[in-house]
């Protein structure tokens, strides 16, 4: 494979390196062949992933991921950006949700993967983790708390039925509207514009002094709030 495929890990995830030079049809064959070869390692872990060295499509990232579940037992959670602190952030804010046990993923949360697109509606009894945006003209509400590995450019509605102790998490937040069980967030200034890319700093939104405050998710926010 002349290390066109070179696997490294970082806590709570793994790295995957690709040759930027070789066809991406040869590239996923040796996906699949390295993925193959480490399927004892990893076991059926649950991991964050972050790819590096070749800029991918959608579809391309598609396939990766499908090659990677086909082939190994490796559970991929999310795909992460190659700022190391944001990610870390990231994750500690999946950890704190009640879809995470001390054994991994538990029964009280659910994951959607995919994008939600214009006049979709996601609703669910319990927190989610949605795979991908949420674009505008889309809405997802949940009783409990709301992480979108992607960005939030529709409607988010957390704490459905008044639970004020809930969250939104989006690794680019830029909602058409968004509430927290009975209180709204009221923009302080213009949101960002199409296109939606790319990511930026993920954003926490939560309620501070009986009203929805939006602020960067780092690892201090965390350990303060009520979650």
């Amino acid at each position: 494979m002349k290390n066109s495929v070179i696997i490294k890990s970082f806590p709570n995830g793994i790295v995957l390196h690709l040759n930027p030079e070789i066809d991406f049809d040869e590239l996923l064959t040796d996906i699949v062949d390295k993925f193959r070869e480490s399927n004892s390692f990893f076991k059926d872990a649950k991991m964050a992933l972050s790819i590096k060295g070749r800029n991918l499509t959608e579809e391309e990232e598609e396939e990766i991921l499908n090659a990677i579940s086909e082939n190994s037992q490796l559970h991929i959670i999310c795909l992460v950006s190659e700022d190391e602190e944001a990610n870390q952030n990231f994750i500690r804010a999946l950890k704190q949700t009640d879809f995470f046990d001390e054994t991994g993923i538990s029964s009280g949360g659910q994951f959607y993967r995919g994008t939600l697109k214009n006049g979709q509606v996601l609703e669910t009894e319990s927190s989610i983790v949605v795979l991908g945006d949420v674009y505008p003209g889309a809405t997802i509400i949940s009783t409990g708390d709301i992480i979108i590995l992607g960005g939030l450019y529709g409607k988010a509605y957390a704490g459905e039925g008044g639970n004020g102790n809930r969250y939104v998490v989006a690794l680019e937040m830029s909602p058409e509207r968004l509430k927290i069980g009975d209180f709204k967030y009221r923009a302080k200034g213009k949101s960002s514009k199409w296109p939606i890319r790319p990511k930026v700093q993920p954003k926490i939104a939560y309620i501070k002094d009986k009203e929805v405050v939006m602020d960067p998710l780092t690892k201090e926010l965390l350990s303060e709030l009520p979650i």
